[in-house]
């Protein structure tokens, strides 16, 4: 359940909240029930069993199967039988001796499987994250839709949608917290003190149509974007009409083009502009060294500080906030039975990551509300709403442990891991943001 929505399209602005916390139950390890309380999926009265295995001091995954009898294929998304098949990997902070972290592949722009985003990371387990590009035809289908925070890098903007509903973990302690963070990022060159607003990061920018014949874009009279690009992109940066200027690790001006698509080597950035807006950076960066102020807030509009060892995803939706369910009404085939993917919080501050197959016979999925039930009935005070559909994952030692929709694994933009050992910051950092 990918979006297929370009962010150019989309307000930019939101925030988070710190999570509140609730107790998760799991029955004993290796234990087979039907006992205590179950799922309130379907009918009362419906059989439910629960297996737990122990994975390593202080994380279990849990596998719940309610219902017995196949569904009928016409009736997936009505059934009140059932059946669903549930996994919920549980990590204690207090007992594992590991951290959660967000990864992604070789580069931002493009999609890795779940599968091979654990064994990469060397991760214990892991589920699929944030909403991405993802179409048939994308050139960059990784692109997250939304915030992208790896190991203190802001690699991709909030989108200010208020369906945003953002997971940040700090892998030095394994806190969570979740909500809607804005962003706000500028350019200032230090000699002439020119200032420019940026727009994204990490994402092509869009040629105003009215501009599309320019042959020189500084022409163009019709505002376009400012983009602020990064080596974890891609190999190169987009191409196409604008200009682009590449900094240093510093912030000085390496190169300035007069067409967009250029190659960064570590420790430099680039900056592009589309329609007026390309004039408007040719002249903030024109004879100097550029600052470039990158600065997430939360919903009360207190700065977020962003350091080595914070990790962010996005997600559509929280499920629950404070103890109570908080998803919107709504309709239409997101509100559906899908497979669903969940990442919440415990009162006494585990957190959890499940998956709940569907739109097959054995197992129908969840609706949004569905959804929202089942993650407080596995105690989770605080709990955000992940891709899901044919994205939803769970990946165990590398090896599937769910059973994802359509004949193939899907590849996705990032997955959230469960590291062994201490949190290592990653070697190279750029040294120009504030």
């Amino acid at each position: 359940m990918a979006f297929t929505s370009h962010r150019p399209g989309w307000a930019r602005a939101t925030a988070v909240t710190v999570t509140a916390l609730l107790i998760l139950l799991a029955p004993p390890a290796g234990r087979a029930t039907a006992a205590g309380a179950t799922l309130p999926l379907g009918d009362p009265g419906l059989a439910e069993t629960r297996t737990t295995r122990t994975l390593a001091d202080g994380v279990t995954l849990t596998r719940i199967v309610r219902g017995t009898e196949p569904a009928p294929a016409g009736q997936i998304d009505t059934t009140t039988h059932g059946p669903w098949k549930v996994d919920v990997l549980t990590i204690d902070p207090h007992r594992a001796h590991g951290h959660l972290r967000a990864t992604y592949g070789p580069d931002l722009a493009h999609t890795e499987k779940t599968t091979e985003l654990v064994r990469s990371s060397g991760a214990l387990a892991g589920v699929n994250a944030s909403f991405f590009t993802y179409t048939a035809s994308a050139e960059y289908p990784g692109d997250p839709v939304g915030l992208g925070l790896y190991d203190g890098r802001l690699l991709s903007e909030p989108t200010g949608d208020d369906t945003e509903a953002d997971l940040v973990v700090d892998a030095h302690d394994n806190r969570v917290v979740m909500g809607r963070l804005s962003w706000k990022g500028s350019l200032h060159n230090r000699r002439t003190g020119a200032t420019l607003p940026l727009k994204y990061v990490n994402h092509p920018p869009v040629v105003p149509p009215a501009c599309a014949g320019l042959t020189d874009e500084t022409r163009c009279a019709v505002p376009g974007d400012v983009v602020r690009f990064t080596p974890e992109f891609d190999g190169t940066t987009p191409a196409g009409a604008g200009v682009e200027v590449v900094l240093d690790r510093h912030g000085c001006v390496v190169r300035t083009q007069s067409t967009r698509g250029t190659h960064l080597t570590s420790g430099q950035t680039s900056v592009q502009a589309t329609g007026a807006d390309a004039a408007a950076l040719l002249h903030t960066a024109d004879g100097g060294c550029l600052r470039t102020e990158s600065v997430l807030t939360d919903e009360q509009g207190r700065r977020l500080p962003v350091h080595p060892g914070l990790f962010g995803v996005n997600g559509r939706y929280r499920l629950t906030a404070h103890g109570r369910i908080v998803v919107p009404a709504g309709a239409g085939s997101f509100f559906a039975r899908n497979p669903r993917t969940i990442a919440g919080t415990t009162r006494d501050g585990k957190v959890v990551l499940a998956t709940i197959d569907g739109r097959m016979t054995t197992s129908v999925g969840t609706t949004m509300d569905e959804t929202a039930a089942v993650a407080q009935a596995l105690g989770l005070t605080d709990a955000v709403n992940l891709d899901g559909g044919g994205s939803t994952t769970m990946s165990v030692e590398g090896t599937l442990a769910n059973h994802p929709s359509g004949t193939t694994e899907r590849a996705v933009g990032d997955a959230l891991v469960f590291v062994p050992g201490p949190y290592r910051p990653l070697e190279y950092r750029p040294a120009d943001e504030s």
